[in-house]
């Protein structure tokens, strides 16, 4: 039985991707580091803001110190906070329309996103949803992000110990991670859960260790994810 979703952020509620492409290379390029277009995409898409720096310092012969890293996070989180006052989060077609018909359903509803929570919090508040979720993992409560399960793993354990308490405990494969990147999911088979890959990031192909894979959350009802998780459930 489905009984809790755990959305990625980027990718799969917001259509935010570019923007955060369009910031790193703009700090990284103000520190004179140069990172290109395919080499952002193939080795940073899915890290947290944190995890992206350190590694495209390292990448261009420089090692991260640890106040350098918080100073371009801090940097391109005050730029990306000014594009959203400008415009607005721009959520996927679908995806509140999505959240809310889990959470009426009786479902219960978690993030679990690299990005930091300060944006996560303020697009969920811009789209009236932040009360359908339970739990909010972003880049500030692990240690390690994505690949390494710690973030789904806490979730799950928030679903399980935060008011209102399940009847009983849920387990991980009651459990659907809505994820956009190779390392969204392996992050989330490492934790033991379902996954739902959605295929607007990276290609059907690059997504193939999901459970399923679909081209968005347009179109998609919660009974289609009861269905998709029933599928998985019988193999």
């Amino acid at each position: 039985m489905l009984r809790a979703i755990l959305f990625d952020f980027n990718g799969i509620l917001v259509d935010d991707e570019p923007i955060h492409h369009q910031l790193v290379l703009q700090v990284l390029a103000e520190e004179g580091l140069e990172l290109g277009a395919d080499e952002y995409r193939a080795r940073f898409v899915g890290l947290s803001d944190r995890a992206c720096f350190a590694a495209a310092m390292r990448a261009a012969g420089v090692e991260p110190d640890p106040t350098a890293v918080v100073r371009l996070v801090a940097r391109k989180a005050s730029y990306y906070q000014e594009v959203m006052r400008r415009q607005g989060f721009p959520f996927f077609p679908g995806a509140v329309a999505l959240v809310r018909q889990a959470g009426e359903a009786g479902c219960m509803l978690g993030v679990v996103s690299g990005a930091l929570r300060e944006e996560v919090e303020g697009a969920l508040e811009q789209a009236g949803i932040r009360d359908r979720f339970k739990t909010l993992i972003a880049a500030e409560d692990v240690a390690r992000g994505k690949p390494d399960p710690e973030g789904y793993r806490r979730a799950v354990g928030e679903l399980n110990s935060l008011p209102p308490l399940p009847q009983r405990l849920i387990h991980p494969h009651e459990v659907l991670a809505i994820e956009d990147s190779p390392r969204g999911l392996r992050a989330a088979a490492s934790a033991g859960l379902v996954s739902l890959g959605i295929a607007q990031t990276f290609s059907r192909r690059e997504l193939d260790m999901a459970d399923h894979v679909a081209e968005g959350l347009g179109g998609l009802t919660f009974t289609d994810l009861q269905r998709l998780y029933a599928e998985s459930s019988r193999r």
